[in-house]
């Protein structure tokens, strides 16, 4: 296969006979050109990822396979020039490095088809990973939807998103989360038939939970945690043995540890913003709030040398600097299970030099949520080449 590629064997004289190559050595070259062949597909084209939480239920679900298109938003040329193919930052079981940080160089970004649009799923780089030493191209891949691009503002008033002070259009099957009250819990086998695989449970490190009991406070009760859409929820609060069903709603200043996690800002995840999301030439001043809005961008993602925060005060290479214009634009990105999902609204902004491509549709899904199932009971036919909206 592909055998115009591989070097043409030399013409046999009387004088040079043709030498034929050993089994074994011939095998060596095929991987090779394989791998090669996979890593340059991979790395220009387009490449499979499988995803591994429920943070954009119902767009893909835990245990969906997909393909997704590096030639959409123009793929970006490799930072790490030392990488096993096939391999993301560590081999397979493992934890040894599946990279070297020994050659680095500058990386860029191809033409491509068209920027990216608010509203559509996007694969990107999860930009915090900086805290482990992580090269650009190495840190880990997250799947979300693109809410907000550079020169957009942002917010949400109680749960609706607003884009430039307009209502966004919400994805279908979006998610929230429901605090519910059955005193002995509920079996999963309930769960399963109305459709509920995203819930607190008694063993939280399960991908999927095993049985609802009530352990979750909420407004001086006890019960436990749902995430889902309206209409489920309403499905479950019928069950005889439900107590009550109540949509949760995190308020202004209910939550800590959310972006940008610093004094004056009382956002929640249902009552965020407004936040400007920069362009690229875009210059600001560099007060107290932008600082504590920007600031991490201009320190981490900018590729500046010798950045500082002090306080309320930016050093650049030594200097301090009451201004700042930005060398690219950035993104917002958020699950469609609103409550259930680290996105943006918990690290921030996405710089455009992380987007690595966009989800094009599901070639392999798998349903683990009933381990009482076998291995073909649990494809999920009905998803196969769905595409990703």
């Amino acid at each position: 296969m592909l055998d115009f590629l591989k070097r043409k064997p030399k013409v046999e004289t009387e004088s040079e006979p043709r030498q034929k190559r050993g089994f074994f050595r011939e095998l060596i070259n095929d991987i090779l050109f394989a791998l090669i062949a996979v890593t340059i597909i991979r790395m220009f084209f387009i490449e499979a990822y499988a995803i591994p939480t429920g943070s954009m239920e119902n767009s893909m679900l835990i245990g969906d396979h997909l393909f997704v298109s590096k030639v959409h938003f123009g793929a970006r040329t490799p930072k790490t020039l030392i990488q096993f193919p096939l391999a993301h930052q560590k081999f397979w079981g493992t934890n040894i490095p599946s990279y070297s940080k020994i050659l680095q160089v500058p990386t860029f970004r191809l033409p491509g088809l068209r920027d990216v649009r608010a509203g559509e799923p996007v694969v990107f780089n999860y930009p915090p990973d900086y805290d482990k030493g992580f090269p650009l191209d190495i840190k880990t891949f997250y799947v979300k939807r693109c809410m907000a691009t550079p020169g957009d503002v942002f917010e949400v008033r109680n749960k609706q998103i607003y884009i430039n002070g307009e209502a966004a259009e919400n994805p279908p099957g979006m998610l929230t989360s429901f605090f519910v009250q059955a005193d002995q819990g509920v079996h999963p086998r309930y769960m399963r038939e109305i459709g509920i695989t995203d819930y607190y449970d008694d063993n939280p490190s399960d991908t999927y939970a095993t049985t609802a009991i009530p352990n979750y406070p909420y407004k001086d009760k006890l019960g436990f945690k749902i995430f889902t859409t309206k209409e489920k929820a309403d499905q479950l609060a019928e069950l005889p043995f439900i107590k009550s069903v109540e949509e949760i709603t995190y308020q202004a200043g209910e939550e800590s540890g959310l972006f940008p996690n610093a004094p004056g800002f009382n956002w929640s995840r249902d009552f965020f913003g407004p936040l400007k999301m920069p362009e690229k030439g875009e210059t600001i001043e560099l007060t107290p709030k932008n600082i504590a809005l920007y600031g991490e961008a201009i320190e981490h993602y900018e590729h500046n040398d010798e950045v500082e925060i002090r306080g309320n005060e930016v050093f650049i290479e030594g200097e301090k600097v009451t201004s700042y214009t930005f060398k690219q634009g950035y993104y917002f990105m958020i699950g469609d299970n609103r409550h259930n999902s680290e996105d943006s609204r918990t690290w921030g902004l996405v710089p455009e030099d992380h987007i690595v491509g966009k989800p094009l549709f599901i070639f392999w899904s798998m349903d683990r949520t009933n381990p009482e199932t076998g291995f073909f009971q649990n494809i999920r036919f009905d998803r196969i080449l769905d595409l990703i909206k």
